[in-house]
Protein backbone atom coordinates (compact mmCIF):
# COMPACT_ATOMS: atom_id res chain seq x y z
CA UNK A 1 0.00 0.00 0.00
CA UNK A 2 1.06 3.44 -1.04
CA UNK A 3 2.05 5.87 1.89
CA UNK A 4 0.66 9.44 2.12
CA UNK A 5 3.66 11.63 2.51
CA UNK A 6 4.33 14.34 4.62
CA UNK A 7 5.82 16.99 2.29
CA UNK A 8 6.98 19.33 4.88
CA UNK A 9 8.80 16.59 7.05
CA UNK A 10 10.34 15.25 4.38
CA UNK A 11 11.85 18.41 2.98
CA UNK A 12 12.77 19.43 6.18
CA UNK A 13 14.87 16.19 6.64
CA UNK A 14 16.46 16.68 3.79
CA UNK A 15 17.38 20.46 4.50
CA UNK A 16 19.03 19.19 7.15
CA UNK A 17 21.11 16.78 5.65
CA UNK A 18 22.74 19.53 3.60
CA UNK A 19 23.09 21.89 6.18
CA UNK A 20 25.37 19.59 7.97
CA UNK A 21 27.35 19.46 4.71
CA UNK A 22 27.53 23.51 4.32
CA UNK A 23 29.11 23.15 7.98
CA UNK A 24 32.16 21.53 6.51
CA UNK A 25 32.56 23.10 2.73
CA UNK A 26 35.79 24.26 2.31
CA UNK A 27 37.15 22.70 5.38
CA UNK A 28 38.94 19.77 3.79
CA UNK A 29 41.91 19.81 1.19
CA UNK A 30 41.29 19.48 -2.75
CA UNK A 31 42.48 16.32 -3.79
CA UNK A 32 45.33 16.17 -5.80
CA UNK A 33 45.15 12.12 -7.31
CA UNK A 34 43.05 10.58 -9.09
CA UNK A 35 42.66 7.29 -6.21
CA UNK A 36 42.12 10.68 -3.40
CA UNK A 37 39.45 12.69 -5.35
CA UNK A 38 37.33 8.95 -5.42
CA UNK A 39 37.82 8.10 -2.33
CA UNK A 40 36.76 11.35 -1.19
CA UNK A 41 33.70 10.92 -3.54
CA UNK A 42 32.60 7.76 -2.03
CA UNK A 43 32.97 9.18 1.73
CA UNK A 44 30.48 12.11 0.54
CA UNK A 45 28.10 9.82 -1.15
CA UNK A 46 27.85 7.24 2.20
CA UNK A 47 27.82 9.47 4.25
CA UNK A 48 25.25 11.85 2.55
CA UNK A 49 23.30 8.28 1.42
CA UNK A 50 23.24 7.29 5.37
CA UNK A 51 22.46 10.32 7.03
CA UNK A 52 18.96 10.18 4.38
CA UNK A 53 18.10 7.02 5.17
CA UNK A 54 18.38 7.55 8.96
CA UNK A 55 15.77 10.17 8.73
CA UNK A 56 13.56 9.46 6.25
CA UNK A 57 13.39 5.62 7.44
CA UNK A 58 11.87 7.12 10.78
CA UNK A 59 8.84 7.87 8.91
CA UNK A 60 8.78 5.40 6.08
CA UNK A 61 10.73 2.27 6.67
CA UNK A 62 8.50 0.35 4.58
CA UNK A 63 9.62 2.25 1.20
CA UNK A 64 12.94 0.85 0.01
CA UNK A 65 15.96 2.53 -1.26
CA UNK A 66 17.68 2.05 -4.66
CA UNK A 67 21.25 2.87 -5.34
CA UNK A 68 22.29 5.89 -7.61
CA UNK A 69 24.48 4.00 -10.14
CA UNK A 70 24.66 7.02 -12.46
CA UNK A 71 28.06 4.91 -14.19
CA UNK A 72 26.17 2.14 -14.94
CA UNK A 73 23.88 2.48 -18.41
CA UNK A 74 21.73 -0.74 -17.41
CA UNK A 75 20.69 0.51 -14.15
CA UNK A 76 19.21 3.62 -15.92
CA UNK A 77 17.16 2.06 -18.67
CA UNK A 78 14.52 1.44 -16.70
CA UNK A 79 13.22 1.55 -13.53
CA UNK A 80 13.56 -0.14 -10.43
CA UNK A 81 11.04 -3.12 -9.99
CA UNK A 82 9.32 -1.86 -7.00
CA UNK A 83 6.10 -0.53 -6.71
CA UNK A 84 7.99 2.70 -5.09
CA UNK A 85 11.17 3.32 -3.94
CA UNK A 86 13.52 5.94 -3.48
CA UNK A 87 16.33 7.08 -5.40
CA UNK A 88 19.04 9.22 -4.30
CA UNK A 89 21.61 11.42 -6.15
CA UNK A 90 23.22 11.74 -2.93
CA UNK A 91 25.11 14.88 -3.87
CA UNK A 92 24.68 16.27 -7.46
CA UNK A 93 28.08 17.65 -7.56
CA UNK A 94 30.16 16.35 -5.20
CA UNK A 95 33.57 17.31 -7.28
CA UNK A 96 32.31 20.70 -6.99
CA UNK A 97 31.88 20.39 -3.37
CA UNK A 98 35.25 18.64 -2.91
CA UNK A 99 36.64 21.04 -5.73
CA UNK A 100 35.55 24.65 -3.13
CA UNK A 101 33.17 25.55 -5.64
CA UNK A 102 29.55 26.40 -5.59
CA UNK A 103 27.17 23.79 -7.26
CA UNK A 104 26.67 21.19 -5.32
CA UNK A 105 23.14 19.80 -4.36
CA UNK A 106 20.85 17.30 -2.26
CA UNK A 107 18.75 15.52 -4.70
CA UNK A 108 16.02 12.73 -3.91
CA UNK A 109 12.78 11.33 -5.89
CA UNK A 110 10.31 9.09 -5.01
CA UNK A 111 9.38 6.97 -7.68
CA UNK A 112 5.97 5.36 -8.08
CA UNK A 113 4.98 2.87 -10.69
CA UNK A 114 7.53 3.76 -12.72
CA UNK A 115 7.42 7.49 -12.44
CA UNK A 116 8.80 10.54 -10.59
CA UNK A 117 6.04 10.90 -8.21
CA UNK A 118 7.72 13.61 -5.55
CA UNK A 119 11.30 15.16 -5.39
CA UNK A 120 13.40 17.77 -4.19
CA UNK A 121 16.33 19.27 -5.06
CA UNK A 122 18.19 21.30 -2.39
CA UNK A 123 21.71 23.69 -2.68
CA UNK A 124 22.64 24.13 0.64
CA UNK A 125 24.96 27.21 -0.27
CA UNK A 126 22.04 29.70 -1.19
CA UNK A 127 19.50 27.63 0.86
CA UNK A 128 17.38 27.64 -2.03
CA UNK A 129 14.75 24.27 -1.56
CA UNK A 130 13.07 23.16 -5.20
CA UNK A 131 10.34 20.25 -4.82
CA UNK A 132 7.60 19.08 -6.73
CA UNK A 133 4.48 16.43 -6.63
CA UNK A 134 3.36 14.57 -9.67
CA UNK A 135 0.25 16.52 -11.04
CA UNK A 136 0.52 19.38 -7.92
CA UNK A 137 2.90 21.95 -8.99
CA UNK A 138 6.72 22.58 -8.69
CA UNK A 139 7.67 25.18 -5.85
CA UNK A 140 10.98 26.98 -4.38
CA UNK A 141 9.50 26.34 -0.64
CA UNK A 142 6.08 27.40 -0.63
CA UNK A 143 6.38 29.68 -3.74
CA UNK A 144 4.82 28.28 -6.91
CA UNK A 145 6.97 27.61 -9.77
CA UNK A 146 6.71 29.33 -13.32
CA UNK A 147 8.86 28.72 -16.15
CA UNK A 148 9.69 31.84 -18.10
CA UNK A 149 7.82 33.76 -20.63
CA UNK A 150 10.57 34.91 -23.21
CA UNK A 151 10.21 34.99 -27.08
CA UNK A 152 13.23 35.67 -28.53
CA UNK A 153 16.32 33.32 -28.81
CA UNK A 154 18.61 36.11 -28.20
CA UNK A 155 17.79 36.80 -24.50
CA UNK A 156 17.21 33.20 -23.42
CA UNK A 157 19.92 31.06 -21.37
CA UNK A 158 20.16 27.61 -22.28
CA UNK A 159 22.44 25.20 -20.75
CA UNK A 160 24.03 22.14 -22.05
CA UNK A 161 24.92 19.27 -19.84
CA UNK A 162 26.91 15.73 -20.36
CA UNK A 163 27.17 12.56 -18.51
CA UNK A 164 29.48 9.60 -17.73
CA UNK A 165 28.09 7.64 -20.60
CA UNK A 166 28.80 10.43 -23.47
CA UNK A 167 31.74 8.93 -24.15
CA UNK A 168 31.08 5.42 -24.63
CA UNK A 169 28.99 6.46 -27.55
CA UNK A 170 31.25 5.54 -31.12
CA UNK A 171 30.26 9.66 -31.98
CA UNK A 172 30.55 11.56 -28.92
CA UNK A 173 32.92 14.13 -30.93
CA UNK A 174 30.61 14.82 -33.44
CA UNK A 175 27.25 14.47 -31.52
CA UNK A 176 28.81 17.09 -28.85
CA UNK A 177 30.16 20.03 -31.44
CA UNK A 178 26.66 19.71 -33.94
CA UNK A 179 25.00 19.55 -29.94
CA UNK A 180 26.20 22.73 -29.04
CA UNK A 181 27.06 24.29 -32.37
CA UNK A 182 23.21 24.07 -32.19
CA UNK A 183 22.44 26.02 -28.74
CA UNK A 184 25.14 28.85 -30.03
CA UNK A 185 23.06 29.35 -33.07
CA UNK A 186 19.95 29.13 -31.53
CA UNK A 187 20.78 31.12 -27.85
CA UNK A 188 21.99 34.12 -27.09
CA UNK A 189 23.41 32.83 -24.11
CA UNK A 190 24.78 29.07 -23.86
CA UNK A 191 25.75 27.82 -19.92
CA UNK A 192 26.61 25.43 -17.81
CA UNK A 193 26.21 25.83 -13.86
CA UNK A 194 26.75 22.31 -12.66
CA UNK A 195 24.38 19.97 -10.82
CA UNK A 196 21.77 18.36 -13.54
CA UNK A 197 19.16 18.65 -11.14
CA UNK A 198 19.89 22.24 -10.06
CA UNK A 199 20.07 23.26 -13.46
CA UNK A 200 16.24 21.65 -14.20
CA UNK A 201 14.99 23.01 -11.13
CA UNK A 202 16.38 27.11 -12.39
CA UNK A 203 14.45 25.64 -15.50
CA UNK A 204 11.15 25.63 -13.49
CA UNK A 205 12.00 29.07 -11.50
CA UNK A 206 12.40 30.91 -14.95
CA UNK A 207 16.17 31.29 -14.86
CA UNK A 208 16.92 28.86 -17.55
CA UNK A 209 15.17 28.50 -20.66
CA UNK A 210 16.70 25.20 -22.44
CA UNK A 211 18.50 22.17 -21.08
CA UNK A 212 20.21 19.81 -23.72
CA UNK A 213 22.11 16.61 -22.54
CA UNK A 214 22.44 14.01 -25.70
CA UNK A 215 23.54 11.34 -23.50
CA UNK A 216 21.94 8.64 -21.00
CA UNK A 217 21.92 10.19 -17.45
CA UNK A 218 18.36 8.83 -16.32
CA UNK A 219 19.23 9.28 -12.27
CA UNK A 220 20.85 12.76 -12.56
CA UNK A 221 17.76 13.83 -14.25
CA UNK A 222 14.83 12.49 -12.54
CA UNK A 223 14.46 14.97 -9.29
CA UNK A 224 15.19 18.32 -11.39
CA UNK A 225 13.21 16.96 -14.37
CA UNK A 226 9.69 16.66 -12.41
CA UNK A 227 10.40 20.07 -10.72
CA UNK A 228 10.73 21.78 -14.14
CA UNK A 229 7.86 19.58 -15.84
CA UNK A 230 4.97 20.34 -12.72
CA UNK A 231 6.45 24.29 -13.68
CA UNK A 232 5.31 24.02 -17.56
CA UNK A 233 8.53 23.06 -18.88
CA UNK A 234 8.43 20.50 -22.07
CA UNK A 235 10.29 17.36 -21.15
CA UNK A 236 10.91 15.53 -24.24
CA UNK A 237 13.90 12.99 -25.95
CA UNK A 238 16.05 14.92 -27.89
CA UNK A 239 14.32 13.70 -30.78
CA UNK A 240 11.82 15.72 -29.94
CA UNK A 241 9.43 12.72 -28.90
CA UNK A 242 7.93 12.85 -25.29
CA UNK A 243 10.64 11.60 -22.84
CA UNK A 244 10.26 7.93 -21.62
CA UNK A 245 12.61 6.38 -19.11
CA UNK A 246 15.43 4.95 -20.82
CA UNK A 247 16.11 7.80 -23.23
CA UNK A 248 19.69 8.08 -23.97
CA UNK A 249 19.16 12.04 -23.98
CA UNK A 250 17.23 14.87 -22.81
CA UNK A 251 15.35 18.24 -24.15
CA UNK A 252 13.76 20.16 -21.64
CA UNK A 253 12.80 24.03 -22.07
CA UNK A 254 9.86 26.49 -22.38
CA UNK A 255 7.50 26.02 -25.56
CA UNK A 256 9.23 29.15 -26.71
CA UNK A 257 12.88 27.95 -26.31
CA UNK A 258 12.07 24.38 -27.86
CA UNK A 259 10.57 25.34 -30.68
CA UNK A 260 13.05 27.76 -31.55
CA UNK A 261 15.97 25.35 -31.15
CA UNK A 262 13.86 23.01 -32.95
CA UNK A 263 13.81 24.50 -35.82
CA UNK A 264 17.82 25.32 -35.58
CA UNK A 265 19.07 21.65 -34.64
CA UNK A 266 18.84 19.05 -36.80
CA UNK A 267 19.99 15.84 -34.91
Amino acid sequence: MQQELDYGLLTRAIREVGQTFLADFRKTAIPQTMDDLLTAVRNIEDTCFEALQRRIDLYYPSIPWVDDDEFTADTQRRPAEHDEYWLCDTMDGAIQYLQHIPGWTINVVLVRKGRPYFSVVYDALTDELFWAVDGQGAYLYDRKLRTSTKTVGDNMLAVWEYGHQLKMHPGWRDKTADAVTGLLDCFGIVRNYGPHGLQLAYLGAGRIDLFLQDDLDTHNWLAGMLIAREAGAQVLSVDAAHWQWGDEGLLAGTANAVKLFLQTYKK
